[in-house]
C-alpha cells in the first residue's frame, strides 16, 4: 500500500494511533490513560497528521484494532474508526488487537501467542504466525483460563507475550519473551495492513463491530 494509512488501537491501557504507508510508521502517539480515550483520540489523530505533513483528505485507510480488550476502549476505536472512514469515503481495515500484539513481537516464522489479561483468572488469547504469503491464524481469539490455552496450542512450538503471558507465565510451557513489549502498537496495524491486506479489509464498515469475546459484565478488570 502506497497511499498512507491512520491507525487506532485502544484495546488496552496503552492505546494510540499511528500514521504511515508501506507498513511504515511516520508518527505514532501514545494514550495511556484510558479514562480519557474518548477525549483524546481525535486530537491524537491531528496531532499525527501534522507530525507527517499531511491532511485527512490524504489518507488511504483506516486501520483499527478491534479488540479483545477493555469493552469500552474497543468500543471507542470502533466508533471513531467507523466515522472517520464514512467521512473521508475510504477503506477501513479491522485486525485482532491480539494480532497487533503478535505482529510486533513476532520474530522470523515462528509462531506468537499474544495474550491480555483478562482477569478472572482468564486471558484473552491467540495465536498467530507470519509469512510471506500473509497471516496466518492458528489459534482464534477466545478468553479462556491459560491452561486452556495452552492446551488449545498443542502441537504448536509457540512464544508467549503480552500482560497475560506475564501474570501467568508459571502456568505457561516456557517463560514469555522478555521484550519489554506487553501492549499492542498502533505501528503494528499499519505493518498487517500492508502485509496482509485482505485479511482485513471490512466489506462493509458502516455495520463493523468489535470482536468483544466477553460480555462487557464479565470483562470487570479491563472496562473503563
Amino acid at each position: 500500500m502506497t497511499q498512507y494509512l491512520l491507525a487506532i488501537d485502544a484495546a488496552t491501557s496503552h492505546g494510540g494511533v499511528a500514521i504511515g504507508r508501506n507498513g511504515i510508521a511516520t508518527a505514532e502517539i501514545g494514550i495511556s490513560n484510558t479514562s480519557r480515550h474518548s477525549e483524546l483520540l481525535l486530537p491524537a489523530v491531528e496531532f499525527a497528521l501534522h507530525a507527517s505533513g499531511i491532511g485527512r483528505s490524504d489518507l488511504g485507510g483506516i486501520v483499527v484494532g478491534s479488540g479483545p480488550g477493555s469493552f469500552t476502549g474497543v468500543r471507542i476505536a470502533a466508533a471513531t474508526a467507523r466515522g472517520l472512514a464514512a467521512g473521508l469515503s475510504i477503506p477501513l481495515y479491522a485486525y485482532s488487537s491480539l494480532a497487533s500484539l503478535a505482529a510486533a513481537a513476532g520474530r522470523g516464522t515462528a509462531p506468537v501467542c499474544a495474550m491480555f489479561d483478562a482477569r478472572r483468572g482468564e486471558v484473552y488469547a491467540a495465536c498467530y504466525e507470519f509469512g510471506d504469503d500473509g497471516m496466518h491464524t492458528l489459534l482464534a481469539p477466545m478468553a479462556a483460563p491459560v491452561e486452556n490455552v495452552v492446551q488449545a496450542l498443542a502441537g504448536i512450538d509457540a512464544v508467549f507475550v503480552g500482560d497475560g503471558a506475564v501474570a501467568y507465565s508459571a502456568r505457561l510451557p516456557r517463560p514469555p519473551v522478555d521484550l519489554g513489549l506487553v501492549h499492542p502498537r498502533a505501528s503494528a496495524l499499519l505493518w498487517l495492513a500492508a502485509r496482509d491486506p485482505a485479511a482485513g479489509l471490512v466489506g462493509l464498515p458502516a455495520s463493523f463491530e468489535p470482536a468483544y469475546i466477553r460480555e462487557s459484565g464479565a470483562t470487570q478488570g479491563l472496562s473503563v
